[in-house]
């Protein structure tokens, strides 16, 4: 919903998307945080309080999704976010076609690891994986209102 001047509504959210991958336009995030500042600026520019609770998820999300692209998938080759009609989109690309893995048991004592891809699947509302001939895509799907 767009907001008329003085009609007391909502403001409107801006669709602002941000798009990177390998070898066309601006670099990838070279790190995790850097990908997590994408996001967190995407959010702010669309209207989102940055002590909104879906702020917070969404972090979550972008960060899960870039250390299992880095640590498990060969490495990040494509980042995309955006904020479209009330819904955070965040993408990765990576090099291995091999979808995550949900543990069906609890990691065993106090193993570092697991935890990510359940994490993913639980705070976001939409979660596809894409194989294709150069590894996959990951996108999960947030939505903010």
């Amino acid at each position: 919903m767009t907001q008329v001047p003085g009609d007391g509504g909502p403001p409107a959210r801006e669709q602002v998307p941000t798009d990177v991958s390998a070898g066309a336009g601006p670099a990838l995030p070279a790190t995790v945080a850097e990908a997590r500042e994408i996001v967190a600026v995407l959010l702010e520019k669309s209207g989102l309080p940055s002590d909104a609770a879906v702020v917070t998820d969404a972090l979550m999300v972008t960060s899960e999704l870039v250390t299992n692209a880095i640590r498990h998938g060969g490495g990040l080759t494509g980042f995309h976010a955006d904020v479209r009609d009330g819904d955070l989109r965040v993408s990765v690309a990576d090099r291995s076609p091999v979808p995550p893995v949900t543990q069906t048991s609890p990691p065993a004592g106090r193993r570092i690891g697991g935890y990510g891809w359940p994490l993913v699947r639980t705070l976001a509302d939409h979660v596809t994986v894409t194989p294709h001939a150069a590894g996959k895509h990951i996108t999960a799907t947030l939505r903010l209102g």
